[in-house]
């Protein structure tokens, strides 16, 4: 089974390479940008499995397929997980959230090798980009949720999406923290979120929270190469941007 991955942060590629190996899983070659994958792509025999990150360093890498008709199954690795999700599991496409998990990856594993398994031939299992490149490239074009409703009491609070600071999960609850100060549980999870947000204004820094531009107060710099972030009004809340999400985050802040 030949299997490649095209990641362009080098670190993280060498790491889901061993990964890899721990499940059985030889990785022949690792790409790291668009035009080096069309390249290898035009001079190499397609393989069996990809894993393929959606953002490399010079484009989308949904432009490698305007060049190259390529019929290998494919997990996509993203951190981009703030509007993709639904089209993912529309098409059925397995993705794996970073920082990748040692279960998240082997259950994905396990799925391909079921498919392959029914399928006979891996090189023939179809695959359609169509609905989930437009909501990547398009995001503009959706709808996102502007309020939320949370019980206090007896009473139904309306909370306009536009006064959470951030949303964050804890003890199994997921909570929004507004510009006034106060907390709010919400009848739902930071994963249903991730579809919900408009992700211009909400990113997630990590997996326990989400954070909105228009109110962030201060970014500072943090030990092992991450950022902390201080919102306007919740000083409660340590909020610490993941190592693996501080390229993205800092490319969503420009």
């Amino acid at each position: 089974m030949k299997t490649i991955i095209i990641e362009d942060e080098k670190p993280a590629a060498r790491r889901l390479g061993r990964m890899l190996e721990s499940l059985d899983l030889n990785v022949s070659t690792m790409l790291h940008s668009v035009e080096e994958a069309i390249n290898w792509f035009q001079e190499n025999e397609h393989p069996d499995l990809i894993f393929l990150d959606i953002q490399l360093s010079d484009g989308l890498s949904f432009e490698i397929f305007d060049v190259i008709e390529v019929h290998s199954a494919i997990i996509f690795t993203t951190a981009f997980d703030e509007y993709a999700l639904k089209a993912f599991k529309l098409n059925s496409i397995d993705y794996l959230l970073k920082p990748i998990d040692d279960e998240d990856l082997e259950q994905a594993v396990k799925k391909y090798r079921k498919r392959f398994a029914s399928a006979g031939e891996p090189n023939k299992i179809a695959l359609d980009f169509d609905d989930i490149k437009k909501l990547l490239v398009n995001p503009l074009e959706r709808e996102y949720k502007k309020r939320f409703t949370a019980k206090v009491g007896q009473h139904l609070k309306i909370i306009n999406s536009e006064d959470v600071e951030c949303f964050y999960s804890e003890n199994k609850g997921t909570y929004a923290a507004t510009k006034d100060g106060r907390n709010y549980l919400l009848d739902t999870t930071l994963e249903q979120l991730e579809d919900e947000l408009k992700p211009q204004v909400f990113f997630r820094v990590s997996r326990k929270f989400f954070v909105s531009i228009d109110h962030i107060k201060d970014i500072v710099s943090y030990t092992n190469s991450r950022l902390q972030i201080k919102l306007n009004n919740n000083s409660d809340h340590e909020i610490i941007v993941s190592r693996e999400k501080v390229k993205d985050f800092k490319l969503w802040l420009e």
